[in-house]
């Protein structure tokens, strides 16, 4: 039987995370050893679990059919056994959280790091990722975006004030190609894009022009799939860059960059830490939300004060 549960939970790894490589580096096995794992899984059973090709992984009607019987029946174990060990006095257990790249550095790790310094016997797992994560289907903890991002049958928690989007660009780029004042001036020049992770398609910069909402579809020669890069290309003169103020305020105050068409940048709701509604919040979930919020750094500072 024992055999058979880790089985079990090696093909719902490879089949939420669409992928041996991350399952595996979730699982903290080989990719074989995976994969010998579910294919004695689906021997035992005589059918098909998984559809497997070069570029991808998905679960076949069977597969999908295992997932919707046993994957929640896995979750109340876990809570229940998460449950009992509340009676202990540590800290203990495996977080999964999912944010976007830029908000790690900026707010995760930071908050984070001291946290794991002491609970030595907490442990965090950290997903970057752009696309808008389903974090009970695929068993994250703790999912980490702007405000209107949240679906409104989470608990959602305010880690940060709302947060300003700005148009940015080099100085030798604005010498060379003038400075846009409208969002129509946008359509002439070279506008650094992201590519949407979750539908494919190019995100529309969310200004504001007479009052009004506006989205508008901008175009240059780079696209790319993270802030991060979208930001340096920026820095680089290869175009102007939509990105949250926080990222670009030091390269402002440094002189690499300079924000325009202030009035058009509007605010978005600041970033929340959200869980499911549906699941009980372990003494860890609640240590690593609390350190998000600052809460345990200023319990802390109270204690040494």
């Amino acid at each position: 039987m024992r055999d058979h549960l880790h089985e079990i939970m090696d093909f719902l790894a490879v089949a939420e995370e669409r992928s041996f490589t991350r399952a595996a580096a979730r699982r903290g096995v080989s990719q074989s050893a995976l994969s010998h794992s579910v294919r004695g899984l689906e021997t035992r059973l005589g059918v098909r679990l998984l559809t497997r090709t070069t570029r991808s992984v998905s679960a076949t009607e069977a597969g999908q059919r295992l997932m919707q019987a046993v994957a929640p029946r896995l979750a109340e174990i876990e809570a229940e056994i998460a449950a009992v060990s509340e009676l202990g006095e540590k800290v203990a257990g495996t977080i999964r959280i999912t944010a976007i790249d830029h908000v790690v550095d900026w707010i995760i790790w930071p908050r984070l790091s001291p946290v794991l310094h002491r609970h030595p016997s907490l442990r965090v797992e950290i997903s970057t990722d752009y696309r808008m994560v389903d974090i009970a289907a695929e068993r994250f903890d703790i999912g980490i975006r702007w405000g209107d991002q949240v679906q409104k049958d989470m608990v959602a928690v305010r880690l940060t004030p709302d947060e300003r989007i700005c148009i940015v660009g080099s100085p030798a780029y604005f010498a060379a190609h003038g400075v846009p004042e409208t969002p129509l001036d946008l359509m002439r020049h070279d506008c650094i894009t992201l590519r949407l992770a979750s539908s494919g398609g190019l995100y529309a910069w969310e200004l504001v022009h007479e009052g009004r909402p506006v989205e508008v579809r901008v175009g240059g020669q780079a696209i790319f799939s993270s802030a991060y890069q979208m930001l340096q290309a920026a820095i680089s003169g290869n175009g102007l860059a939509f990105v949250p103020e926080t990222m670009v305020r030091p390269h402002v105050e440094a002189g690499l960059l300079q924000a325009v068409m202030a009035g058009s940048c509007p605010s978005f709701p600041g970033l929340h830490a959200y869980y499911t509604s549906r699941r009980h919040p372990t003494r860890a979930l609640r240590t690593v939300v609390d350190a998000l919020r600052g809460l345990d750094e200023l319990a802390e500072s109270g204690r040494s004060a």
